[in-house]
């Protein structure tokens, strides 16, 4: 299995990123430019999982999580849906009564998730890293999350 991309862009900039991942061009070190996270041995499906699983985690389940193709020049580029979007940038700032930390229940429970290639600690950072950028997202720059996957 390759690897999936997740990253902040316009939409024109995201259809320009994913032709060049597509076309293999953007190595680990030759990434395109800009706000991206890139998570080795997972697909979009592991994605939605996450979504799936922040949302429940800020009271926000039962929302539409499901990846939306961008444009049909690229069948690896997705969407991630406003609700996702929300729910991720939610977990830097969601605070439960004696629950604990809502970002590591969800890292630890997408982690336990079937045929994950990493561990606990390793989700951690990247679901840190994936609100993060969720949380950039500006409305009034046009901005939205994107998903490419190999």
């Amino acid at each position: 299995m390759g690897f999936t991309e997740i990253f902040v862009a316009t939409h024109d900039a995201a259809l320009k990123r994913a032709g060049i991942l597509d076309e293999g061009r953007a190595s680990a070190e030759s990434a395109p430019a800009g706000q991206a996270v890139r998570i080795q041995g997972i697909s979009d499906f592991e994605v939605e999982q996450l979504g799936d699983l922040a949302g429940t985690a800020v009271h926000a389940a039962g929302a539409d999580y499901e990846l939306t193709m961008v444009d049909v020049a690229s069948d690896s580029l997705l969407a991630v849906p406003p609700a996702m979007v929300r729910a991720l940038a939610d977990l830097l700032s969601y605070e439960t009564e004696g629950e604990g930390n809502v970002l590591d229940d969800v890292a630890v429970h997408w982690a336990a998730q079937e045929d994950m290639p990493f561990g606990a600690g390793q989700a951690r950072t990247y679901v840190q890293q994936l609100a993060q950028l969720a949380a950039g997202i500006n409305d009034s720059e046009r901005t939205g999350l994107y998903v490419w996957s190999a």
